[in-house]
C-alpha cells in the first residue's frame, strides 16, 4: 500500500473518531442538560436563603430604675432565668397601702354590721312596743266594757234605792198625820222614819257607787285613748326604725375594687423581676445597671433558640414543586460542607408588588408608571423550612444559606 492510501485511511479514521467524539459530547451535553432539568424540576434549589428565628423585645411591665442586670450581650439564658430587676420599693409601698385599704374596708364592714344589728334590734323593740300597746288597747277596751257594766249596775242600784227611798218617805209622810189621830202607834211612825233614813243612806251609797263607776268609765276611756295613741306612736317608731336600717351593699361592693387594687399592686411588684420566657440568646443589650426602664420600652432582644428556620426565596415557577411537609437540605455558609435536614413548614402567598410593574398602591386608583420592561423577571416567594436538631451555637439570625428541596 502506497503512502497516499495510508494517509487517506488515517484521515478517514480521524474524521470518524471526530464524528463519534462529537456525537458523544452532544449526547453527554443533552443528557447532562436533561439531568439538570430533572433535578431542577424535582429538586428545587436556591442560594437566596437566610437563617431565621423568632425574636422578641424584652420590655418591662413596670417602670423604675434597673438595680441589677443579670445577663450580658450574646449570653444564652434558660427558660425562667432572671434577666434583670427593677427597684421594687415603690411597688412594695403600693402593695402595703392597698392591703391597708382593704383591711380598713373590712373594719368598716364589721362596724356597719354591728350598727345594722343595733338598728334591727331597735326595730324588734319597736315591734314589741306595738304589741304591748295593742295589748293595752285590748285590756282598756275590756276595762271600758266592765266600767260600762258597772255604771249600768250602779244606775240600776240608784234607781232601785231611789224607788225604795221614795216609798219609805211617802210611807212616813202618810203615817205622821195619822199619829195625831191615834190611827197608828208611835212605834209604827218610828219604824217608818228609820226605814226612810236607811233608804236615804242606801240611795246615797248607790249614787256614790254610780259616780265611782262613771269615774272608772271615764278613766278607762281616757286610758283606752291613750293606749291607742301609744299604738300609733309605736307604729311610727317601728316604721322609722325600719327605714333607718342601712345595707352592707355600698361598702361590700367596694371589696372587688380593693381586692383588685391589692392584686394589681402585687402583680406590679412581681413584675419588678423579669425572667426569660424561653431558652434564648440575649442580643442588642446596650444598657447597664442604673438605667431607668419605662413600661413597654424595649431593653434588649431575646432570640428564641428553640426553633430555627431557613427562609428560602424560590422563583414562582418552582412553587408547584414545593408543598409543606417535604424534606429539605440546608447548608449554611459558616459550615458549607455540613448538611442539615429540614421540613418545609409553609410556602408564601404574597410579596410586595414591584413599583415598576404595578405602580404604588395608594388611595384611589393605582399610580401606574409608563415604563416598558424588555426583560420580565420572575417573582420570588419565601418558603419556610424548619431545621431539625440545629446545633445550639452555629445558627445565627440573618445567616446566608442554601436550600435544596427533596420531594421524598
Amino acid at each position: 500500500m502506497d503512502s497516499d492510501t495510508k494517509t487517506n485511511t488515517r484521515v478517514r479514521a480521524r474524521m470518524l473518531i471526530g464524528r463519534w467524539l462529537s456525537a458523544v459530547i452532544v449526547v453527554a451535553a443533552v443528557s447532562l442538560g436533561l439531568v439538570v432539568l430533572h433535578r431542577t424540576n424535582h429538586y428545587p434549589r436556591t442560594d437566596d436563603a437566610e437563617v431565621l428565628a423568632n425574636f422578641i423585645g424584652i420590655a418591662p411591665q413596670v417602670e423604675g430604675r434597673i438595680i441589677r442586670l443579670h445577663v450580658h450581650d450574646n449570653q444564652f439564658v434558660k427558660q425562667g432565668e432572671l434577666l434583670f430587676e427593677i427597684d421594687e420599693q415603690p411597688y412594695q409601698y403600693a402593695l402595703e397601702k392597698a392591703i391597708s385599704d382593704q383591711s380598713t374596708l373590712e373594719g368598716q364592714i364589721d362596724d356597719e354590721r354591728r350598727r345594722i344589728a343595733s338598728q334591727v334590734s331597735a326595730v324588734s323593740v319597736a315591734k314589741a312596743n306595738i304589741q304591748g300597746a295593742e295589748s293595752d288597747v285590748a285590756r282598756y277596751a275590756a276595762a271600758i266594757d266592765q266600767a260600762r257594766a258597772d255604771v249600768t249596775n250602779a244606775e240600776q242600784g240608784v234607781s232601785k234605792a231611789k224607788a225604795e227611798w221614795e216609798y219609805a218617805n211617802n210611807n212616813l209622810h202618810r203615817l205622821e198625820p195619822l199619829l195625831t189621830k191615834q190611827f197608828v202607834t208611835v212605834d209604827q211612825v218610828d219604824q217608818a222614819k228609820t226605814s226612810e233614813i236607811i233608804q236615804a243612806q242606801v240611795l246615797k251609797q248607790s249614787e256614790a257607787r254610780l259616780r265611782v263607776a262613771q269615774a272608772a268609765l271615764r278613766s278607762a276611756l281616757a286610758q283606752y285613748d291613750q293606749s291607742k295613741a301609744v299604738v300609733d306612736q309605736s307604729k311610727a317608731q317601728h316604721e322609722q326604725a325600719q327605714h333607718a336600717i342601712t345595707t352592707l351593699g355600698p361598702v361590700v361592693n367596694q371589696r372587688g375594687a380593693k381586692k383588685s387594687a391589692v392584686e394589681n399592686a402585687r402583680y406590679n411588684l412581681n413584675n419588678c423581676r423579669v425572667y426569660a420566657p424561653f431558652g434564648a440568646r440575649v442580643t442588642n443589650l446596650t444598657i447597664s445597671e442604673g438605667a431607668y426602664a419605662h413600661v413597654g420600652q424595649q431593653v434588649f432582644t431575646l432570640i428564641d433558640a428553640r426553633t430555627w428556620w431557613a427562609v428560602a426565596n424560590f422563583r414562582e415557577g418552582q412553587l408547584e414543586q414545593i408543598t409543606p411537609g417535604m424534606r429539605a437540605d440546608v447548608y449554611v455558609m459558616s459550615k458549607p460542607n455540613v448538611r442539615f435536614t429540614g421540613i418545609v413548614d409553609s410556602v408564601g402567598f404574597g410579596v410586595t408588588p414591584s413599583a415598576d410593574d404595578f405602580g404604588r398602591l395608594q388611595e384611589g386608583l393605582p399610580d401606574v408608571q409608563r415604563t416598558l420592561n424588555w426583560v420580565h423577571l420572575a417573582s420570588r416567594y419565601p418558603v419556610r423550612i424548619r431545621v431539625q436538631d440545629p446545633p445550639p451555637d452555629l445558627f445565627r439570625v440573618g445567616q446566608s444559606a442554601v436550600v435544596i428541596i427533596r420531594n421524598r
